[in-house]
């Protein structure tokens, strides 16, 4: 979700709610301590030099059980940070700390927003020589490979 998604969202709600893929939600006493922008520079395993960047949000529980965030409120430190550190539309990332910090994709199912859990990859497919897809092999070839490639003085070993 784009953080201009959100700044649309924010106005039809009566409450701020995340949910996390798993199904249990973030209690609602939580607190939102930080918006930002965090650019990553990296070299992948392939050796291309990336760049990647988002919308930073970061969700906190406090031991003040009668908090809770109304939207308008959230609306107004996104248009903080966007006035003052100059933050652009972008891709949001959420880090919420359950056992550990998490990082998350944010998304929306209409009535509460979504932490969806993200998970890693390599960006260089090509240069690690691991196969997009696995490779589709017929079991009867098998068996003629056997026969035409691993004979004594085939070659093969």
């Amino acid at each position: 979700m784009k953080l201009s998604e959100i700044k649309e969202i924010l106005p039809n709600l009566e409450n701020v709610r995340f949910q996390l893929e798993n199904g249990t939600y973030v209690p609602e006493h939580f607190h939102v301590t930080e918006v930002g922008s965090i650019t990553k520079d990296f070299i992948d395993c392939g050796g291309v030099i990336r760049r990647e960047k988002v919308v930073n949000f970061q969700l906190w529980n406090a031991d003040d059980y009668e908090h809770r965030l109304k939207p308008q409120k959230l609306l107004h430190i996104i248009n903080l940070s966007e006035n003052k550190l100059g933050i652009e539309d972008g891709e949001i990332e959420v880090e919420y700390q359950n056992d550990t910090i998490g990082k998350y994709d944010l998304d929306f199912n209409g009535e509460v927003f979504l932490l969806k859990n993200k998970t890693t990859a390599c960006l260089a497919n090509d240069a690690c020589g691991i196969p997009l897809e696995k490779q589709k092999v017929n079991l009867i070839n098998i068996q003629d490979q056997k026969n035409s490639c691993c004979t004594p003085n085939s070659g093969c070993c």
